[in-house]
């Protein structure tokens, strides 16, 4: 598909980024069967191939309306077009663009504008979103029931291991994570240490940049990559073997710090070598030998989610479920594995509605086999599952954590 930049945009280097991912497109239409909101709305608008008509009309014509940022903040960022489509157009880096862009040429209005960058603000920080859930948690009786149902119940993370280990991998802590669910990370390192390496949080390091990545607020998002590359450089410089994330997405981000980054001489090397290094935890562990940790996996059948950060931005489909079959864990069925829950960060606030309904498909798909636990490798869906699943929902860490009682 060929672009013809208008004037204003031929001196701008994301302009240009754009018009180059949008000539991968053949316009075949394979990305529509498995675009969630497409299939919610069949308006064609609302799928890969229609947002791309979008950015196309605003790259060539210099302008958008209202509508055109409408249809791309719909779009989950799953990127499940991306595993479909046949000629490997890197859709999720283009809505990115687009949204930076329209973010410039359609200014929102004041209320809009105020709430985002609140959002932005709050979920960026976690001691300010811990401090928040505290008090959440203290007015939760007295909260209409829909909103008491997303402040998840504190955890007692027990215990981290002191790092001894000749073997050292950095932890990603996360933002929301590290206040709303702080037993994963906590469980990752005392697998970690059963294993002979150990997990180190750098202090410094902060949110890895998705929330103002994906919501337009590019510039934010690249200083909170360059503050990350800053914090880490020197215990990398120090032979330190690894990135690891237990947030997929998150960890999807990070192995996109070379992409993202590249334009900016002082970083691009250093990105470049960050994002080589970045590992899911899933990847880390599937290099090593589980049978140290002696898990009991006689829980009864688990249903695996494996996020969209994982499936399509990672390319790791299946590895939390070879996982967990290896180490003897019975697995439920499930189906439409590829298809989003609707959590996608902040989607399910901006995009209430249309995400519940994701939720409920989802939900319906994991519980095919009747399962009695489902786990995930996302935070973000983890909370959003929980919020309605019949059976409890836990990441999947949790099951080989070698000392579990700690961590209840």
């Amino acid at each position: 598909m060929h672009v013809e930049l208008h004037p204003s945009y031929r001196d701008k280097p994301e302009a240009t980024r754009a018009s180059e991912l949008i000539s991968a497109c053949v316009h075949c239409g394979f990305c529509l069967a498995t675009c969630p909101t497409y299939l919610d709305t069949a308006d064609e608008r609302d799928s890969p191939r229609g947002r791309i008509y979008l950015v196309k009309q605003l790259l060539e014509e210099g302008t958008a309306s209202s509508a055109t940022r409408t249809h791309l903040d719909r779009c989950l960022t799953c990127r499940s077009c991306e595993t479909t489509c046949p000629s490997g157009m890197q859709y999720g880096s283009l809505v990115d663009i687009g949204r930076g862009m329209l973010e410039q040429q359609v200014p929102r209005p004041l209320p809009e504008r105020g709430f985002r960058a609140l959002l932005r603000y709050t979920l960026t920080r976690p001691a300010l979103f811990s401090r928040l859930l505290q008090l959440g948690r203290l007015l939760a009786p007295l909260l209409p029931a829909p909103l008491a149902g997303k402040i998840p119940p504190r955890q007692q993370p027990g215990q981290r291991p002191r790092a001894v280990h000749s073997r050292r991998v950095l932890l990603l802590e996360g933002c929301v994570q590290a206040a709303a669910t702080p037993t994963t990370n906590a469980a990752l390192a005392r697998i970690l240490d059963r294993l002979g390496i150990s997990l180190e949080t750098v202090a410094g390091a902060g949110c890895c940049g998705a929330v103002n990545y994906h919501l337009g607020a590019h510039a934010d998002g690249l200083d909170n990559m360059r503050r990350n590359i800053d914090a880490w450089w020197p215990a990398v410089d120090a032979g330190a073997e690894a990135i690891v994330s237990s947030a997929t997405g998150c960890g999807s981000l990070l192995a996109d710090y070379g992409q993202l980054l590249a334009h900016d001489p002082a970083y691009a090397d250093r990105a470049r070598r960050i994002a080589s290094l970045s590992r899911d935890a899933a990847e880390l562990l599937a290099g090593e030998d589980l049978q140290a940790l002696a898990v009991d996996s006689g829980q009864g059948p688990v249903a695996v989610h494996t996020p969209c950060s994982q499936y399509h931005g990672l390319k790791q489909p299946r590895l939390v479920q070879r996982i967990l079959s290896e180490a003897g864990f019975e697995l439920s069925a499930t189906r439409d594995d590829h298809l989003c829950c609707g959590s996608a960060g902040t989607y399910s606030i901006l995009q209430r509605e249309r995400s519940e309904r994701l939720r409920e498909r989802k939900l319906r798909a994991l519980e095919t086999g009747q399962p009695q636990l489902i786990v995930t490798a996302n935070v973000g869906c983890q909370l959003h599952l929980g919020e309605q699943s019949r059976a409890p929902v836990r990441h999947w860490l949790e099951l080989l954590d070698p000392d579990p009682d700690r961590g209840h």
